[in-house]
């Protein structure tokens, strides 16, 4: 055995200290991402052209839905205000290239997060911002209760989805026999449906109840069945490479369900700003530990999303929730705490 000599761990314990200098540096390299957006003045957001509750424009052009208002949270962040939002309507075969291609910053279009596209597509997905499933929307005078009960039964969906998918390997499994008629367009796909072509339409269950209430003339007339065929967890979606806008993108909503796990909402946000004595609201707000710089952003980021456009609670019940034009309940995008699937790690 050699004679041990302390010279030998200088060159260790220099490794050692320039690797925790590196893991514990309190300030964050701005990406590419980020710069290209502050250099242009406004964040790029893919979001689809029209389903009720997600992102949608009004007569005026005005948008609304939990997805848009998630772009709105990250400009909020990035640029100081949420109305600096391009919108792009990009339909199921334009949203992945235009994401690849960098004509969007996030790509918020009610997509599901799966290993294929996570793995093959060059993207990461950063957060589940609503966890759906897929779900059959069917006229009520057929007197079907159970998508089993659709044999040889003709089902419109839209190409280009995991919709697609999840229909043929349930039925397959099922050992029913069905013909699925595809359309290119979401529009053209239950547009065909509520014209009588086919006797059962299938989506997510959030864009059905969008459907049901806002395309039919009479909703009473469809009924949703109960079966759900599928795990559809959705969330925005960005660029694999560049880490500090990864890392922004997955802040910022993640921020939002803490609010509301702390009871900070777009209505006292000034007020908890100004007199919280809670460690976890002031790091949140800004007023405590300065977070922002970690992600490449002020100490504000948060307290401004949270003010534009409130917590995630808020964003849902606006949205998607009982009262909204979907009717939603809350169920598995209720709070970890509260029996459901939304949990996010804490700002600190």
């Amino acid at each position: 055995m050699s004679k041990f000599s302390p010279s030998r761990l200088a060159p260790l314990a220099f490794t050692a200290a320039v690797l925790a200098g590196a893991a514990i540096s309190p300030a964050a390299f701005a990406g590419k991402t980020l710069d290209a957006v502050k250099q242009r003045g406004t964040l790029n957001c893919g979001v689809t052209g029209g389903v009720a509750g997600f992102s949608a424009p009004d007569t005026q052009g005005n948008w609304s839905g939990l997805d848009v208002d998630t772009c709105r949270a990250v400009a909020a962040a990035v640029l100081g205000d949420p109305k600096k939002v391009t919108f792009v309507p990009l339909n199921s075969q334009q949203r992945f290239s235009a994401l690849q291609a960098g004509e969007i910053d996030i790509l918020a279009r009610n997509t599901t997060w799966t290993l294929t596209r996570d793995a093959s597509l060059g993207f990461n997905f950063t957060v589940v911002t609503y966890y759906d499933g897929q779900g059959f929307l069917v006229p009520k005078k057929l007197k079907v209760t159970s998508a089993k009960q659709l044999k040889n039964a003709e089902i419109c969906t839209q190409s280009g989805t995991t919709n697609e998918k999840n229909v043929a390997d349930y039925f397959r499994a099922q050992n029913i026999k069905v013909k699925t008629v595809v359309y290119e367009g979401f529009e053209a796909s239950f547009k065909a449906f509520f014209s009588g072509r086919c006797q059962a339409f299938t989506t997510d269950v959030s864009a059905l109840a969008g459907l049901r209430n806002k395309e039919a003339k009479n909703p009473d007339d469809y009924v949703i069945l109960p079966d759900l065929i599928s795990k559809e967890p959705l969330g925005p979606v960005v660029r694999r490479g560049d880490d500090e806008w990864f890392a922004i993108v997955k802040w910022v909503p993640n921020a939002l369900i803490e609010a509301e796990e702390y009871g900070i909402t777009q209505a006292n946000v000034d007020e908890q700003k100004s007199s919280s004595k809670d460690p976890g609201v002031q790091r949140i707000l800004g007023t405590a530990e300065d977070m922002g710089k970690l992600l490449g952003l002020d100490k504000e980021w948060a307290y401004r999303s949270i003010k534009a456009v409130g917590n995630y609670g808020e964003i849902f019940e606006r949205n998607v929730g009982p009262k909204s034009v979907l009717g939603l309940p809350r169920g598995a995008n209720n709070l970890w705490s509260k029996g459901g699937l939304i949990y996010a790690p804490p700002v600190r």
